[in-house]
C-alpha cells in the first residue's frame, strides 16, 4: 500500500510556513518562550471584539431548537443577508442573500469557488509573491497555478499578467492587502486588470473570473482603503473570512460573494453551493454562522497591529535590513542582505538558508521561496510586543555575522 504519489510529492514541499512553527516548539522547549523570537505563523493575537464575545454567550444560551442542525449547504438565510450587507458595503454594489454561499473558512470558500470553476489544466493566474496553499488549492481541482511578477513595489504588473493569459486561463486570484507583502491594490490597479480581462475576453471568447481573497480587508494602515473588485468587474467573486479581522481564526467562518452582474451568476452560486456538499464541507459551522449575524460589523481596534508595524520596521532599519513597508495585514516581507561570510550551498536558496542563519540567535522567519519569491523572508508581526522589542540584538548580530 502506499499514499497517493501526488499528495506524496506535496508533502515534501509543505509548507514553510507550518515547518518554522514547528520548529519553534522545539526552541521554546530548550530555550524557554521568553527567549524565542517567532515571526512564523501569521496567528493574529488580539482578542475577539466584545460583541463578538456577548453574541458567543447569547446563543451558547439559547433554548430555540434544532439550533445545531443541518441547514441549507449555503448556510442560514440571515446569515447569508447579512453577508449580502457587508459586502454591499465594501463593494459598493447591492448584494442579496441569494449571491452569499457561507463557507468552512475562506481557504473553504477558494477550494468551493475552484472546484466551481476549474475543468481539468485550466489554469489561475496569480501574483507572487502569494499565500503558499493556493498552489494546492487549484491542485486539489485539478487546475494550474501560473505565477507573475508584480512591479518593484510590489503592485500589479498588468504586462506581465497580460502575457500569462492563453485559452486555458480561467481566473486570475488577488490578495489585498497581500500575505506576504501588506501591499494594498488601489482602485487603478483593479480597474487596469479589469481592462486586462475584458480585452481578454474580445480576443478569445473567454471570460475569466476575478477572485479576490479578501480576510485582511480592514486591517489596513494610514488611512489607506482597499479597492472593491465588484464595481470595476462584473465576473468577480469575494473569498473572505472572521478569521484575521475579528481574530476568529479557529472558529472557520467564511463566505464566498459573487457579483450580482455576473454573467453566470445563479449558475456559479449553485455550483458553489454543491461544491461545499462534495467536498465534504456540507455547511459551514451552525454556532458561528448564527453567532456573526449580530456582530460582523463588530469594531476591532488594530492600533497594536500598527505600533509593531512601526517597531519592528525601525529594528530592520537599524540592522540594515530592507523590506517592503506594509499597507496592511501583519507581515513584514525583507530582502535578504548581501552576504559576505555565510556561504550559500549549491542547491540551497539564500532566503532559506537566511532564515536556518537567524535560528542561532533564535528567531524564526519563513522563506520567501515558499511565497513564490525567493530572496526575501516573511516576518509575521502579530505576535507580543515583546517579541517585537526582544529580537533587536539577534537581527543586528545576524545581519553582521552573515
Amino acid at each position: 500500500m502506499a499514499i497517493s504519489p501526488n499528495i506524496k510529492k506535496a508533502m515534501e514541499g509543505s509548507s514553510f510556513i507550518r515547518k518554522m512553527f514547528e520548529e519553534g516548539i522545539a526552541l521554546k522547549k530548550k530555550y524557554g518562550e521568553e527567549n524565542v523570537y517567532d515571526f512564523s505563523l501569521g496567528n493574529p493575537d488580539l482578542e475577539p471584539p466584545e460583541e463578538v464575545l456577548e453574541a458567543v454567550k447569547k446563543e451558547a444560551l439559547s433554548t430555540v431548537k434544532a439550533r445545531h442542525g443541518y441547514m441549507p449547504n449555503a448556510g442560514y438565510m440571515e446569515t447569508r443577508n447579512a453577508m449580502a450587507e457587508k459586502i454591499s458595503q465594501e463593494q459598493g454594489v447591492a448584494v442579496k442573500g441569494e449571491n452569499i454561499v457561507m463557507s468552512v473558512g475562506a481557504a473553504g470558500a477558494i477550494n468551493t469557488v475552484f472546484k466551481a470553476i476549474l475543468a481539468e489544466g485550466d489554469e489561475v493566474v496569480v501574483p507572487a509573491p502569494f499565500f503558499v496553499e493556493y498552489r494546492s488549492y487549484a491542485a486539489n481541482h485539478g487546475g494550474k497555478l501560473v505565477t507573475v511578477s508584480t512591479k518593484p513595489d510590489f503592485s500589479l504588473d498588468i504586462d506581465a499578467i497580460k502575457n500569462a493569459f492563453n485559452k486555458n486561463t480561467a481566473a486570475i486570484l488577488i490578495n489585498s492587502p497581500n500575505n506576504p507583502t501588506g501591499k494594498v491594490y488601489t482602485d487603478n490597479d483593479i480597474k487596469q486588470l479589469a481592462a486586462a480581462m475584458e480585452d481578454h475576453f474580445k480576443k478569445t471568447g473567454r471570460r475569466l473570473y476575478l477572485i479576490a481573497d479578501e480576510p485582511y480587508r480592514k486591517i489596513i494602515y494610514d488611512g489607506r482603503k482597499v479597492s472593491p473588485v465588484f464595481k470595476f468587474y462584473s465576473d468577480s467573486v469575494v473569498v473572505s473570512s472572521f478569521a484575521k479581522d475579528l481574530s476568529l481564526p479557529g472558529e472557520r467562518l467564511g463566505y464566498v460573494a459573487v457579483n450580482p452582474a455576473c454573467s453566470d451568476c445563479e449558475e456559479l452560486v449553485a455550483a458553489c453551493i454543491y461544491s461545499t456538499r462534495v467536498l465534504g464541507y456540507v455547511n459551514a459551522p451552525a454556532f458561528f454562522q448564527r453567532v456573526i449575524v449580530s456582530c460582523w460589523n463588530a469594531q476591532a481596534d488594530y492600533s497594536s497591529y500598527e505600533n509593531r508595524r512601526n517597531k519592528l520596521t525601525a529594528i530592520m532599519d537599524e540592522a540594515g535590513i530592507e523590506y517592503a513597508f506594509p499597507e496592511g495585514a501583519f507581515y513584514l516581507f525583507c530582502k535578504v542582505p548581501q552576504n559576505k561570510k555565510v556561504q550559500i550551498p549549491e542547491g540551497k536558496t539564500s532566503d532559506g538558508v537566511f532564515c536556518d542563519h537567524l535560528k542561532k540567535y533564535n528567531i524564526l522567519g519563513v522563506p520567501g521561496t515558499g511565497f513564490g519569491r525567493s530572496g526575501y523572508i516573511r516576518l509575521a508581526y502579530c505576535t507580543s510586543m515583546h517579541t517585537v522589542e526582544g529580537c533587536r540584538e539577534g537581527f543586528i548580530k545576524a545581519v553582521q555575522e552573515w
